[in-house]
């Protein structure tokens, strides 16, 4: 899923594409999600493919850490990580967020 797709765009004098203000949902904490730690060499969006199939789900476990910085794919090692069990009602929520 390409987490773009359902933002509104509009073009700029220049002809250069340009994003409205994206807004991103709450991700609940459930008794079914996963912790892991984190060692050298995990990235948000290989973690996505282990968990979900999917690496470009990797802003989900990237926004469930929010206490974490967010300028990185690779959280800091021996982090403790949660990993949402079930990424389709953050992915519906964010869709419905950005109409």
């Amino acid at each position: 899923m390409n987490r773009y797709s359902p933002i509104p765009t509009k073009t700029s004098t220049e002809g250069k594409k340009i994003y409205k203000t994206v807004r991103y949902p709450e991700i609940p904490r459930l008794f079914s999600d996963t912790y892991i730690y984190t060692t050298i060499g995990d990235r948000y969006d290989t973690l996505s493919e282990q968990f979900y199939g999917d690496s470009s789900l990797w802003w989900i476990i990237s926004l469930a850490n929010n206490t974490l910085k967010q300028d990185s794919l690779t959280p800091p090692p021996g982090t403790q990580l949660r990993i949402p069990s079930d990424p389709s009602p953050t992915i519906a929520e964010y869709e419905l967020l950005n109409e």
